[in-house]
């Protein structure tokens, strides 16, 4: 296990870093939380981001010069391998494999829904709503157990879908429900993910006042239905 000091860089709103919040959550592990503006960037953030984004993980070692890493899957899977606990990826390198095929497919599907909810077009917003929930209906056929993605076992697709599904939680259901209407299996997930510890806890409790500044900000066509 890494005795590293870790310091998690970060956006209240950012997707991304749920991931690494989620993650360390699940691990245990202690860490200090960060967060920046992302519309006036510090010269610090620029100094330590190759991409001026986050999330970032500062990792102190002792007698170590820190090191800098970005990238939100590479950060999930640095703390997966060094971390105590169980191991967020399956033991069987095909299942593994089948794991991080579902992680790019679940950003893609974040894609699509970051575009339907910040679309000020309602043609736009019908299109990009039509394409997510295409992608929900694909992982309804793939579901076949409860509570989580692989069944019983907490994995690190879930820690990619997890920020995804929170954004429908502060919508009203008149939104949401027909996104989600007749896909039973993807319902029952998300609720799951919802009530898992590590994801309640990997944002703000001010998470849903700040998502709804957003929308209203981005004029929004999802912005009149805020719960």
């Amino acid at each position: 296990m890494s005795n590293a000091r870790l310091t998690l860089i970060s956006h209240p709103l950012c997707p991304f870093v749920q991931r690494a919040a989620i993650v360390l959550l699940e691990k245990n592990v202690s860490f200090e939380r960060v967060d920046v503006d992302l519309v006036y960037k510090p010269d610090w953030l620029l100094a330590l981001s190759s991409t001026g984004k986050v999330p970032l993980l500062k990792v102190e070692r002792p007698n170590r010069a820190d090191t800098i890493l970005f990238e939100s899957m590479a950060i999930c899977e640095y703390l997966n391998e060094t971390q105590g606990g169980v191991s967020l990826y399956s033991n069987n390198a095909l299942s593994r494999a089948q794991q991080r095929a579902w992680i790019e497919f679940g950003a893609a599907a974040l894609a699509d829904a970051w575009q339907f909810l910040n679309a000020q077009d309602l043609e736009i917003a019908e299109n990009k709503k039509a394409v997510f929930r295409s992608k929900l209906q694909r992982l309804e056929n793939e579901l076949d157990q409860v509570p989580y993605f692989s069944g019983s076992a907490f994995s690190m697709v879930d820690v990619v879908f997890a920020p995804l599904f929170r954004y429908f939680d502060v919508l009203s259901p008149v939104v949401s429900q027909r996104i989600f209407n007749n896909l039973p299996r993807v319902t029952a997930w998300r609720g799951s993910l919802a009530n898992r510890p590590s994801v309640v806890s990997a944002v703000r409790d001010d998470y849903a006042e700040l998502f709804q500044q957003h929308l209203v900000k981005q004029q929004a066509i999802v912005s009149g239905f805020i719960r």
